[in-house]
């Protein structure tokens, strides 16, 4: 399995309702491993000046599953993929650290 990330972009608000659903399927496949909105926030740079925060991304949800193919089969019934947004799926590197049993 992998872990895959949709980072969506600024979108027209979906209704509330839109979103439970899309959180509530992901949930009953066992594959939603979280997401939230991103609120304010800022870049830092320990030299020389920063680059503008990416304000364009509002939200992300984080998904496990067995490849690419499968993680942009999930994005059917997301408010922002439905209403014509972009989403970047990326995977995520295994992360590097004590061996997990």
């Amino acid at each position: 399995m992998a872990d895959f990330i949709f980072l969506m972009h600024e979108a027209e608000p979906a209704d509330p309702a839109e979103w439970e659903a899309y959180i509530s399927r992901l949930n009953e496949r066992g594959v939603l491993r979280g997401g939230s909105a991103i609120g304010r926030g800022f870049c830092l740079k320990k030299d020389g000046q920063a680059p503008p925060i990416s304000s364009h991304i509002v939200g992300y949800v984080r998904v496990e599953v067995e490849d690419m193919a499968a993680a942009q089969g999930l994005l059917a019934g997301n408010p922002v993929y439905e209403a014509g947004g972009v989403i970047e799926v990326r995977e995520l590197p295994r992360a590097i650290g004590p061996a997990q049993d």
